[in-house]
């Protein structure tokens, strides 16, 4: 069930200015869960967004928490008047009509979890290691994959463990994006990404605190040197590597459950809350099929793998102008990747 216009146009606006990827990628997500996936999208940009749009962290929590109020309205058929929440419950509406009974409770759990996520880092903190970096992907953009999943509906352990580890990449690479901007914001009230660094407010430095020690990186030297911080350009190859790595194991686990074989090796998260799966789900043969339905969520992959190759282009040069700007190939590579069902 598809929005009227005159709703989905301040949704498409997010889209066009602030994640032209997601907009390029609804292409591929069935036609069933399309509002499902562009107004979780939307409500990842509105989150992300809060800490550039807002004074001090006490006003972003009070942000949260209107969109914790949002989700809990739009689960219990009362949506407030908010484009995002009309979009999902519209989407919600449309899952139950299609599945009588269906219950959407751990929905609304991933929508809390990727919440309670986001406000954590409200204060642009530093994550504690890698381990703490890849635990935000997890939660946040695995998390939104979870729920697309849903969405179709589909439960299953073999395309959840493969969202999985291109979620984690997604968000690792997402928090690398991000450093420029965090490390120099622009004035207030001009939030363009095209916008030179350097707006005179004090950023932060949202590295892997074990990572930037081992590479000798000072946040200090960060904001005097820019690009030419000694270490810098260590640190974010580390990071950079550690996110290609999940898209390699992605792309292995994809090709072995394609052809009918074991993953590789077990699911992390598997019976935690919204991952239990019933036994018969496990089948090599259901697997395929889980897969092939699944396919079109899968598909950030495709952007991220497209920006870490331009950042190692780069030679791990964060702060390049090319890494802000849209890449042009995305539309055709995309469809390359989708209709060959490779990533």
């Amino acid at each position: 069930m598809l929005m009227e216009p005159g709703h989905t146009a301040p949704i498409l606006y997010i889209f066009r200015n602030f994640d032209s990827p997601s907009h390029v990628l609804q292409t591929f997500v069935s036609p069933q869960a399309r509002d499902a996936y562009l107004s979780i999208r939307a409500l990842n940009i509105e989150l992300a967004r809060i800490p550039d749009l807002v004074s001090n962290p006490t006003v972003g929590a009070l942000r949260m928490q209107f969109w914790r109020d949002n989700i809990t309205r739009t689960f219990a058929d009362t949506p407030p008047k908010e484009p995002v929440a009309i979009l999902l419950h519209n989407a919600l509406t449309s899952l139950k009509g299609r599945h009588p009974g269906i219950s959407t409770n751990v929905m609304k759990g991933w929508f809390m979890k990727v919440i309670n996520t986001r406000e954590q880092y409200i204060d642009n903190r530093p994550y504690t290691n890698m381990e703490a970096l890849e635990a935000y992907a997890e939660n946040t953009y695995s998390t939104l994959m979870y729920l697309t999943l849903a969405a179709l509906p589909l439960n299953s352990m073999a395309t959840d463990h493969v969202a999985s580890h291109i979620g984690k990449a997604v968000g690792i690479t997402a928090v690398l994006r991000g450093l420029p901007l965090i490390a120099f914001p622009p004035p207030p009230n001009h939030h363009n990404n095209n916008l030179a660094f350097g707006g005179g407010r004090q950023g932060a430095v949202v590295l892997p605190l074990d990572v930037m020690a081992e590479a000798g990186v000072k946040e200090e030297e960060v904001f005097r040197q820019g690009a030419e911080a000694p270490g810098l350009k260590d640190a974010i190859f580390t990071i950079a590597t550690r996110a290609n790595d999940h898209l390699i194991t992605a792309k292995e686990m994809l090709k072995n459950l394609q052809q009918g074989k074991d993953a590789g090796h077990d699911f992390e998260h598997e019976g935690e809350e919204g991952h239990e799966y019933a036994e018969q789900s496990s089948t090599s043969r259901s697997q395929v099929d889980d897969i092939e339905r699944g396919f079109g969520v899968l598909m950030p992959a495709v952007p991220t793998r497209l920006w870490l190759e331009k950042l190692e282009k780069h030679d791990f040069d964060i702060f390049r102008p090319e890494l802000r700007a849209r890449d042009w190939r995305l539309p055709w590579k995309s469809y390359w990747a989708y209709s060959r069902r490779t990533l």
